[in-house]
């Protein structure tokens, strides 16, 4: 009997062409691009180009990461649940969530239509929010159906290894695109503005406009070739239902996936779990705070002109590109609490350059340097810990992966919200307190966050990572005269069955990757 063809437990190795791998890639190519302009210059346009108040561009963060980590788990569920269509049900998400982000990203970053000079504030905010809520509700669809598409396509680790680092590289393709295109931007619309006097309101203001909305315009127009390409070159086979099929000779003898090792009530009652939790928040905090506040920083704080809020990210994205190469070996030598504890010192030292610092020049790029590199150390490592926790696990790894998306993303919402009520200049854009106020933003986001990070950490070196739950759960069974050790309650000798949400998120941890996340 042959095996089902979209089955994928074991069976012959399914492959892809290059071309095919490539179109595949490049399915996540507009989420980057919208991701990496979404952290780094929301807040920055609301705030200092459309004049906002701190705390109103605070609660449309806010919005935005609370509809991103309510949808994820909700759009991966359905996505599970979704009838095969004409193009393949992962597909047709991918295609429903483009479309929403298409139409929604410009308009975040474009003049209120219909606004005017006596338009209240609360009026404005309500106009951003539903471009907002669909904007996010695209982005978790897309993001969701093509991390979900990768076990549907192949079925060897060396080749899913592969496409999730051909989609990482495009990640990295993304984020340098939007930062190269934000500089010339600037540097083109700043080359009209010629002036001996450039004060610290005057380095980005109203006449800013034009730069953010066309820089939308050409994520979203970039974003959709390449979201076409992927159609194009993407082929998603039917998904059959393999509930009543009979066991074949590719279904295992003792079927270890007939139900969750770990069911998700239980992960509650483990300490590992909040104490990996806790460490994976503390890092999220640390890298998309850190990245939503740099802009921030050096247009108020150290008063550099405008083409630093481009070139100080890219800087920071291609040091920490650059260190992830290193993390592997250094990861083998001393492990992976040393290494994060590694990373965690380089952040601290860039909190003590700027604490002690007041201003910076040139020498900004070397802090830059620092920050980037031990933001992608901690991250990485944090979600390496977060698929050492799930280990086998991976039925129930969903609910893992959700719940800490849905922290993280809530907590990242929650801080800027705080922070930004917090600013102490609420009827002007920016007054001499806001110089020191975004300096000690970015010691506290990077040194005292990470300090909360260290004391996690901390628990990991007394208390390792262990699940007490499965020790109490297994028993031993003698099968074939072989010794094996399976989870009470599993069933054995039945036809496999492997739900394909465990793909969607269980695919790990690149779902948990880029500022937006």
């Amino acid at each position: 009997m042959s095996p089902p063809p979209g089955d994928s437990g074991p069976g012959p190795p399914r492959s892809l062409s290059p071309a095919s791998r490539l179109s595949f890639a490049v399915g996540h190519f507009l989420n980057d691009l919208c991701a990496a302009m979404w952290f780094t210059y929301l807040l920055l346009y609301l705030h200092s180009v459309r004049g906002y108040s701190s705390r109103g561009a605070g609660l449309l963060l806010l919005l935005g990461q609370a509809a991103d980590g309510l949808c994820t788990p909700i759009v991966g569920y359905e996505a599970d649940r979704a009838a095969p269509s004409s193009c393949g049900p992962r597909k047709a998400w991918h295609l429903a969530g483009t479309i929403c982000v298409l139409l929604s990203f410009p308009f975040i970053f474009s003049p209120c239509l219909g606004c005017g000079e006596a338009t209240p504030e609360w009026a404005a905010l309500v106009y951003y929010g539903p471009f907002i809520v669909v904007f996010q509700f695209g982005w978790a669809a897309t993001q969701i159906a093509h991390l979900s598409l990768i076990p549907e396509l192949v079925t060897s680790d060396h080749e899913k290894v592969e496409l999730t680092a051909l989609r990482y590289a495009f990640t990295v393709v993304a984020n340098i695109t939007v930062f190269g295109a934000a500089w010339l931007l600037l540097h083109l619309q700043g080359s009209t503005h010629v002036g001996p006097d450039v004060g610290v309101g005057d380095l980005l203001g109203e006449q800013d406009v034009p730069v953010f909305r066309n820089l939308a315009l050409l994520v979203v127009g970039v974003g959709a070739i390449f979201s076409f390409l992927f159609h194009l070159g993407t082929k998603e086979g039917c998904r059959p239902q393999p509930r009543g099929m009979d066991p074949d000779e590719y279904s295992p003898l003792v079927a270890s996936t007939a139900r969750p090792l770990l069911l998700w009530k239980q992960w509650l009652k483990e300490p590992a779990f909040y104490q990996v939790g806790m460490l994976y928040m503390t890092t999220r905090l640390i890298v998309n705070l850190s990245q939503t506040y740099i802009a921030m920083y050096l247009t108020y704080s150290l008063s550099l002109p405008k083409k630093f809020i481009a070139t100080i990210p890219l800087v920071m994205y291609l040091s920490g590109f650059v260190s992830s190469f290193l993390m592997k070996p250094i990861n083998r030598s001393i492990g992976r609490n040393m290494t994060y504890f590694t990373g965690l010192l380089v952040i601290l030292a860039f909190a003590a350059w700027v604490a002690l610092v007041d201003k910076m020049g040139v020498s900004v790029y070397g802090a830059a340097v620092l920050l980037g590199a031990g933001c992608a150390t901690i991250l990485v490592t944090s979600l390496a810990m977060t698929a050492d926790l799930i280990g086998p696990h991976t039925h129930s790894g969903a609910f893992v992966y959700g719940a800490m998306s849905f922290s993280d993303k809530v907590a990242n919402g929650l801080a800027v919200m705080a922070v930004q009520s917090l600013h102490p200049c609420p009827s002007e854009l920016c007054c001499r307190a806001c110089v020191g106020f975004y300096h000690w933003v970015m010691v506290a986001v990077t040194g005292g966050v990470g300090v909360a990070a260290a004391l996690a950490l901390s628990s990991l070196f007394i208390w390792p990572i262990r699940l007490r739950t499965r020790e109490s759960m297994t028993l031993t069974v003698i099968c074939l005269g072989t010794e094996a050790r399976v989870p009470s309650g599993t069933h054995l000798f039945q036809p496999h069955h492997t739900p394909s949400f465990q793909g969607t998120l269980g695919i790990g941890h690149d779902l948990l990757d880029h500022p937006k996340e």
